[in-house]
């Protein structure tokens, strides 16, 4: 029997974690801490593996359903869909790391230039950086403009 969100909003603890089943391999782990956990229990190459979805409500029952269809499309495929979520997430931290490792640019009350790139950081005299600005001018006229 499929759930609905009164009996999801209804289902208590126990004193062992309980399982309520949608259909499709999708279910509710409703903890004795009264958490409420979106699982799809699977399949794939011959193992059983459990995905998760994430926290009701946060997760909706409809959420937890297309997430699940998701899920088993990709199998039809032939596709893990475990897999699938550790490449978008690898994917996420490679831009969060990308974006976190740009270049950024200072210039103290001195006139000393800072720059730093990710972890590295290189300080810049205020000669050093009166000799970089004047480099850069002068290239800026020897360059054409785009």
């Amino acid at each position: 029997m499929a759930l609905t969100d009164s009996t999801i909003r209804q289902a208590n603890s126990a004193e062992k974690p309980r399982k309520l089943f949608d259909g499709g391999g999708l279910y509710l782990l409703v903890t004795p801490d009264r958490g409420k956990y979106w699982r799809l229990k699977y399949r794939f190459d011959g193992k059983e593996k459990s995905l998760s979805f994430g926290v009701y409500p946060a997760v909706s029952l409809t959420a937890a359903r297309g997430l699940r269809d998701r899920a088993r499309a990709l199998l039809a495929e032939g596709v893990d869909p475990s897999e699938v979520r550790k490449e978008e997430r690898a994917i996420q931290h490679h831009e969060a790391t990308r974006l976190e490792a740009e270049m950024r640019f200072s210039v103290d009350s001195d006139g000393a230039l800072s720059i730093q790139l990710g972890s590295r950081r290189m300080n810049l005299n205020p000669s050093e950086t009166a000799r970089l600005r004047a480099f850069l001018i002068a290239t800026r006229e020897v360059l054409p403009k785009e």
